[in-house]
Order: structure tokens, then sequence, then C-alpha cells
């Protein structure tokens, strides 16, 4: 396996070599934090005494449209901190007249869709993991955890309290984030730290440390330094105990049983180990307030992938959720908790040391009678050690066992492996100004079953400049790997994917930029005879609106490694080796975020399956009653012609959604989702009142129909109760 790992890592030192161990790229920019003796009272009103003797971080740079100059819409930004708070006060004074965009008032909006202020935290000082607080003009509040680098997980929710004022000149935005809320290194007095503003009505991105214009505003590459007068304060006694109560009833009209009552107590507890290692236990969690995934249509070979959306299982999640690609994820915690109820589980996650963290958990969950299920452990140790400026090495072990299994030696076909055992090496390369990045892997899977067929190993090396992008990427997956808590839609293939594409850059008074991107995968089995092959042409505009257009033309060819139904509907399959080939094209447009009424609309038309033909349309739309009130309506209609056996198969998904947010407290959501090729109409309504910081009551209804005719399938609803208490 070491063999395997440093043949893919030796390259990457070479073509990388001189970034590698750069200084850190806006090393000049410094904000200096005192520690306030005078209270702070959180209202969005810049009269506290604190406010006039801290240091102000200002002349944002712009990031778009142009990265070359400084921005035109003046911001302003001061933080100090007392022993259980830090504390922040924003002046984003307007580019020009007339009121802020917003979409509404609900948490952990669109960033593009709003204006808005962020900030982005890296309290290690590594460059790749951190926090974001902010908020919409209107007070929606915004948080999450950050990540590889850049990325903001932003169902991640944590305590902390933030105010809105909003003047005919400028809006302001105060907050106040305990301590306790995050996590940070211990003893260090230099924190990464960047401001990001977005203003719609100027369509003007911009950050107070400069960042290139090829990069979000949350790259941690190119944050500056927050310097501390003092060192932080210890957090001292950290626990919190998060209990819920519930009740509610569900009923499935199909079957003869009534109302099923429910009625469930359960507890989670976050103990602070220190300023940066956290222990998270749960005993008989519920999960049951998360918002539903929206459908797609499905007309994949494979399994689609679903995000993570439960609370528990998301701190310092990217040690182990990120581990591999978006096809080759060793750890996938949806699997956790799918087929059977979890009864307890402990999470230890954080800093261990300088340039170490660690995620371990283990999960329980019940045995369940029906299916012949027992009991389940699941448990993922992860282990990450930074090298050099921002790149690390991470290693994986994840394993699920039965208890209590014994499964019949006589039997050929066990329903269920005893157990299932992953174990992996991965070095990410990410050079200090970002430019550079790129990873290499293996994986070995063990199951009782032990075959030589069980190993992965893939890497890719991508370059992105201001003007100029390549990706190479490789991959190879053995026949009987396997990943039963991963998600691995598909094994036995060895796949190349290179990539690259270049923007232009004029000065034209409506383009901002345009430029082609031409990327190609092909898979091989594993005596390297080609089983598939797509290949995408695409131009992308850009303009200074910030609407885009992006118009494509592709090639398809497939050779069928297993039977399948190319309408997923129908039941009638395709013979494995059948051969398949076909030219598709089509656009897609994105309207500009400033306008109440938004759109996002798309077309593909080409051949298909079985000489076939497919045609979608695709629309997104919705209009906004800022702040309050927001109506979206999503729509995909599929036309698929097929030969006689399938003939042709038309269907659609319906999706309308209504956001009440009478204040950034109370939020009610109501959708519909039809989907044809399910043959079902799913109805969903949740309320929910924020009463206190990270405690919440919820109310959620649930209903499934069968359409035509129209007959009730299922239906829940459920009163929920958590408060968040620190001890």
């Amino acid at each position: 396996m070491l063999k395997h790992l440093l043949s893919f890592i030796l390259p990457f030192f070479m073509v990388s070599h001189c970034s590698l161990f750069a200084q850190k790229v806006n090393s000049s920019y410094r904000l200096h934090i005192k520690k306030t003796t005078s209270p702070v009272k959180v209202d969005g009103i810049m009269d506290d005494q604190a406010w006039s003797k801290a240091d102000v971080a200002t002349d944002f740079y712009m990031i778009l449209p142009t990265d070359t100059s400084y921005a035109k819409v003046h911001t302003d930004v001061r933080m100090t901190y007392d022993q259980k708070n830090l504390y922040l006060f924003v002046t984003n004074h307007h580019g020009v007249p007339g009121p802020y965009m917003v979409e509404s008032l609900r948490r952990d909006f669109s960033f593009t869709k709003n204006d808005n202020f962020l900030l982005f935290m890296d309290p290690f000082d590594d460059q790749t993991n951190g926090f974001s607080f902010g908020a919409n003009a209107a007070g929606a509040q915004w948080d999450g955890l950050m990540y590889d680098g850049g990325s903001v997980d932003l169902s991640w929710d944590n305590k902390w309290i933030s105010a809105v004022k909003n003047y005919e000149d400028k809006w302001t935005f105060e907050a106040a984030i305990p301590f306790k809320t995050i996590r940070y290194k211990k003893g260090i007095k230099e924190w990464g730290i960047n401001f990001g503003r977005n203003d719609l009505k100027t369509t003007e991105k911009s950050s107070w440390a400069p960042v290139p214009r090829q990069f979000p505003s949350a790259s941690l590459a190119y944050t500056g330094t927050l310097v501390w007068d003092e060192t932080p304060p210890s957090t001292g006694s950290n626990i919190s105990l998060i209990p819920y109560v519930l009740a509610g009833g569900s009923k499935d009209f199909n079957g003869e049983d009534g109302v099923n009552k429910r009625s469930e107590v359960g507890l989670d507890a976050k103990i602070g180990l220190g300023s940066s290692l956290n222990l998270d236990l749960t005993i008989n969690p519920d999960f049951s307030q998360v918002e539903v995934d929206r459908q797609v249509t499905n007309l994949d070979r494979f399994e689609l992938f679903f995000p993570e959306r439960r609370q528990f299982f998301l701190e310092n999640a990217d040690i182990v959720a990120g581990f591999g690609y978006e096809n080759i994820r060793p750890f996938f915690s949806r699997r956790i908790g799918l087929n059977a109820p979890i009864d307890f589980g402990a999470r230890l996650s954080g800093n261990i040391g300088d340039d170490w963290r660690i995620n371990a958990m283990s999960m329980q969950t019940g045995k369940v009678n029906e299916i012949g299920l027992p009991a389940q452990n699941f448990s993922v140790i992860g282990i990450q050690k930074r090298v050099f400026s921002r790149s690390n090495i991470r290693a994986i072990f994840v394993n699920k066992e039965l208890l209590n299994y014994s499964p019949d030696p006589s039997s050929e076909h066990q329903p269920y492996n005893q157990f299932n055992r992953n174990l992996g090496l991965e070095y990410n390369l990410a050079s200090a100004n970002n430019i550079w990045t790129g990873k290499a892997m293996v994986l070995k899977s063990f199951s009782p079953n032990e075959s030589q067929q069980n190993l992965i190993h893939a890497a890719n090396l991508q370059y992105a400049s201001g003007n100029l992008n390549f990706n190479w990427r490789h991959e190879y997956i053995s026949e009987n790997y396997q990943a039963e808590v991963g998600y691995i839609p598909r094994t036995g293939y060895y796949k190349v994917n290179p990539s690259i594409g270049y923007l232009f850059f004029g000065k034209s008074k409506y383009i901002l930029n345009h430029g082609p991107q031409l990327s190609t995968s092909i898979f091989f089995n594993k005596n390297w005879e080609k089983t598939e092959n797509s290949t995408l042409l695409e131009y992308m505009l850009r303009f200074h609106s910030q609407s885009t257009l992006t118009i494509w033309a592709g090639h398809d060819y497939v050779n069928l490694q297993q039977p399948f139904d190319p309408t997923n509907f129908s039941g009638i399959e395709l013979a494995a080796g059948t051969q398949h080939e076909w030219y598709r094209w089509g656009a897609k447009f994105n309207s500009k975020p400033q306008s109440l009424f938004t759109y996002a609309l798309s077309y593909r038309t080409g051949g298909y399956y079985a000489d076939g033909a497919m045609t979608n349309y695709a629309a997104e739309m919705g209009y906004r009653f800022q702040p309050y009130v927001g109506i979206s309506l999503n729509a995909t209609y599929n036309d698929l012609e097929l030969p006689e056996q399938w003939g042709d198969t038309k269907f659609w998904l319906v999706g309308p959604r209504l956001d009440v947010t009478l204040t950034n407290k109370v939020f009610f959501t109501a959708f519909a989702q039809y989907n044809e090729q399910m043959d079902n109409l799913n109805l969903n309504g949740r309320f929910q009142w924020r009463f206190s910081p990270a405690s919440d009551l919820f109310l959620v209804y649930t209903d499934n129909y069968i359409p035509y005719p129209v007959q009730v399938q299922n239906r829940a609803l459920l009163l929920k109760l958590t408060y968040w208490w620190n001890l």
C-alpha cells in the first residue's frame, strides 16, 4: 500500500516544490484585537466604549468583477473580546442608493443571492480548517464549519447571538461568539482571518485580505492575521447538554394497523477537552426535524449521493467524510441508522497537538427482528497530520461489526457479513497560494469472504491560475472492494479523467469573463478494454450582472457491464454487453441574483440508450417578498423516445416551495414534491421557533400520496423540543 502511495506523491512534490514551503500569502495584513474592560451590548449600534478603542480593518479589495483594485463599496470591521466572547462589529456602507437585496430571514442563506457580510476564521492558523459566521442585510444568521481550505458546511449549527440595523446609507452587523462555541489552538496569539462582503446592487464581491478572483472569498490560503494582545482565554469548564423530547404519530394506510404513536426523549452532550478537542455523546438520538432531501430524477445506472445533515456527525467530519473522492468514500455517515435505530454513540474530534487532528467515532444500533438484522457497531477513526504549509496526510480505519451474530456455517450465502473493514491512507496537496491542489490515496477492504481483489488507488493533480485550469485524475477500484459504511457506487474499473479550461477577461461592458472547458472520462475493465467514455465541451459566459450562460455538447459511449433499465421506471432492462453511443447538446442560463424574480433554465437534447432519444427541460424559479416570504418552483420534464418495448416515456418532477420567515427566529416551510418516476406525491410542512440560541421547537408534518387516483399512503405529525444548556 505504501509503495502505491509514494508513487503518486513523489510527482506532486516535483511539480509544486517551490510553493509547498512558501510563506503565508497575506501575512502582511494584520488586525490587532484588544481585550475590552467595558461591557458590549449586541444591538447593532456602535455606542459601546469598546468599539471606540478597537482597531479597524478597512480598505477592502475587490474580488469580482475584477481583482486588481480596491473595492468601491466601503466596509469597516472592528473586533474585541472579553473572558467569554469574541465580538465583531461591521459597518457596511451602501455603494449606491436603494434598498438591500436579500432572499429571506432564513439561516444559512445563499451567498450569491443576498447582500451579506461573512467572517472566515482559522483559529488553528493551518489555512485548512476553521469557522464562518455572518449575516445578511436583514439579519439572517450564517454559521458553518470550514474545511479543505475554503469549503463551508452550513449544516453545522451552534450557539451565538447577533443583531443587524439598517440605515439610509449603511447597514450594521454586531455579533458575540462564545469561545465555548468554537475550537482553537491553545496558546497561539495569531489566528488566520478574513472578511467577505457581497453587495448585489453594485455586483461587487470584496474581501479585507485580497483573494484572486478564481478562488472563493472563503479561501483560507488568503487569510490575513488576527493578532491578539494576550493569549485567547481558556474556555474553562465547557460542558453542554442538549436534551430533546418529542411526541407524534404516524399511520401507514396500506396496512391494517392504527396510528403508531411516538413519545421519546434523548440527550446529546458536548464536553470540551481543552480549547481544541471535543467529546460528543448521544443517547437515543432523533433526527426527524432535519429537512427531507430534495428529490431528483434518477436516470443514472448507479446510486445517488445525498449529503449528511445530522448535527451529531458534522464537527471535524472532513477528516473522515472528506477522505477520497465524490464517488470513492470509504466512510459515509448516512449509512448509520439507515435500517436500524441508533441507541447511543460517542465521538472525539479536534486537534491533538501541533499539526495533528483526529475524528474517532463509535455508534451502536439496535437489532431489527423483522429482517433478522442483529445489533451493529459502526466505528471510524481518522487522523490527519499537516505537512508543509497547507498539505496533509490522512489515515482512516472504518469498521462495521455485527454483534451476537452467528451465521449458519452450512449456508453458502450469508444474509449479512460478520464484519466489514476499510483501511486507507491519502496525501492531500495544497500549495501556499492554492494554485496547485491534488490528492493521492490507497484503500483496502477486509471481509469474511476475503479476496485479493479488494484495493483502491487513485490520484489527481489540479492547476488553477487566473485564466488557465487543468486537472488530471485517475482511479482504480478492484471488483471485490467492499465498503458497507461507505459510498462506492461502482467497482471493477480503471478510469482516467483529464480536463482543461481557459477564461478570457476582457473589457466588455457586459461580459465579465468567458471561455471553454473540455473534459473526458474513460472507463476500462480489468483487461483494459474500454467500457465507457463521456466527453463534454462547454463554453461559459459570465456577465457583469452575475448572470451566466453555458452552452455545451457531448459524446457518450457505454458498453453495459450490468443489465440496466434506461427509464429506471419500467422494469425492462437492456442486456449486459450491449453497446450504446450517442451525441447530446444543450444550454443553461442563470439569471442575475439582484432581481426579486430569479430563475435558472436548462435544456438538453440528443441521443440515448438503444438508439433512442432524450430531451430534458429543467427550470428553477423564485420570487421574494423580501425579507419575509419566498416562493420557488423546481420543475424537470424528461421525454425518452425508446424502442417499442419501452415506448415513449415522459415524466415530471415538480417541487413548489413556500418559505415564510416572520423573524430571524421563526421559520415556516411548506413544499410538495411530485415525482412521476416514483409515482409519489410528497407534502411536507416544517415550523421552527428558535426561542433561545441553538434551542428550538419544531412541528413537522409529512404526507405521501399515490397521485392517480389520489390515495394517501402514509402520514406523520411530530412535535419536538430541543434545548441547549451550558453547564
